[in-house]
């Protein structure tokens, strides 16, 4: 003979089943939301690329000289770009200003006004590039006192 549930007891009973169901129904979602873009059901496999392959190279200029000599200014550094950078580069670019911090040689944390260079191109021209590239890192060294000249490379689409 079963026992009559309490008023209490059928209360649980239905909350528990409603949790369950919720559960048992969002869990698909939850699971789907964690999906790393591996399987085939993927919304990622769906999404048309778009664009050409392209390589982008992201040049960080800083403006304060370790020598304590004057800060590069915007005209010595547009100059710059209009000598040493436009000529390899016709196609296009693109300059921020930029505020930046990096710990020197000497372990102090130096801050300092910046400029940020990106620069975009076709994928099969990157050994050419990347020699351009670099001249273009080692002449504002040696023109404006400066440690280094960060450099960022990732591979990209781009669309014009």
């Amino acid at each position: 003979m079963a026992l009559p549930l309490s008023r209490i007891s059928r209360t649980r009973l239905a909350v528990a089943g409603a949790v369950t169901a919720v559960l048992a129904v969002g869990a698909p979602a939850a699971y789907a939301s964690l999906d790393d873009g591996s399987s085939p059901s993927s919304s990622a496999a769906t999404t048309v690329a778009r664009g050409k392959p392209f390589h982008e190279t992201r040049l960080f200029f800083g403006t304060e000289r370790p020598d304590g000599g004057p800060a590069v200014t915007d005209k010595q550094f547009m100059a710059f770009i209009d000598k040493e950078v436009t000529p390899g580069f016709p196609d296009g670019l693109t300059i921020q200003d930029g505020r930046g911090q990096w710990r020197d040689s000497n372990g102090k944390i130096e801050r300092e006004r910046s400029y940020e260079l990106i620069l975009l191109y076709p994928t099969t021209e990157e050994r050419k590039r990347d020699v351009q590239i670099e001249e273009i890192r080692s002449d504002y060294e040696k023109a404006f006192a400066q440690d280094s000249v960060a450099r960022l490379d990732e591979r990209t689409r781009v669309d014009f």
